[in-house]
């Protein structure tokens, strides 16, 4: 990877937004490079010097605009779960952002560099966000003692990618509820 220090940082600005931007009004699937050159004011040269390919750059575009990540915590886990488990349901069945996350998956199967970034930069801070509310569930006795909270956080997820990826069903507000019925019968 090239030396990041020698990044010009309006022009690393610029692509980003550019990459953003971009993805927003054309989709992943018709992102190109030369695009984000031309719309950021650079040659596409400079990006492949700081970036081996647009599913890196998107990664760090989306990486560096996401917001810390916080989950609500009124007390009551279930009702906090069922807040963040519909978000989560929501985005995935949103079209935009699904094609999105769709391709960059695809991307991230050929490229373990980058399913490893994906997975450290933006996953990985939303279940760990998630993992700690639970642990302060069960410290208030909302949740066994002995519940395995590290499954609970893949019981959460997992069944929501695999109806995603494999398009098994519905997305729903009532899926995401039945979920946490789930989950917390389970944990309970």
């Amino acid at each position: 990877m090239p030396d990041a220090s020698r990044r010009n940082e309006q022009s690393r600005r610029a692509i980003l937004d550019a990459a953003l931007g971009l993805l927003a009004g054309t989709g992943y699937a018709k992102l190109t490079i030369e695009a984000i050159a031309a719309r950021a004011g650079v040659g596409k040269q400079t990006i492949y010097r700081w970036w081996p390919g647009k599913g890196a750059v998107i990664l760090d575009a989306l990486a560096e605009n996401a917001t810390a990540v916080t989950l609500p915590d009124t007390g009551d886990i279930e009702a906090d779960l069922r807040e963040v488990v519909r978000a989560t349901v929501a985005e995935f069945a949103d079209p935009r952002q699904s094609a999105t996350t769709r391709a960059l998956t695809a991307e991230t199967l050929a490229d373990d560099a980058l399913g490893d970034q994906v997975r450290d930069r933006l996953l990985r801070p939303q279940l760990v966000a998630v993992r700690d509310r639970l642990d302060k569930a069960q410290r208030a006795g909302q949740i066994r003692d002995g519940a395995d909270l590290d499954h609970a956080v893949e019981l959460i997820f997992g069944p929501i990618f695999h109806r995603w990826l494999l398009r098994t069903g519905p997305l729903t507000r009532r899926y995401a509820d039945g979920l946490v019925d789930h989950v917390l019968a389970a944990l309970r």
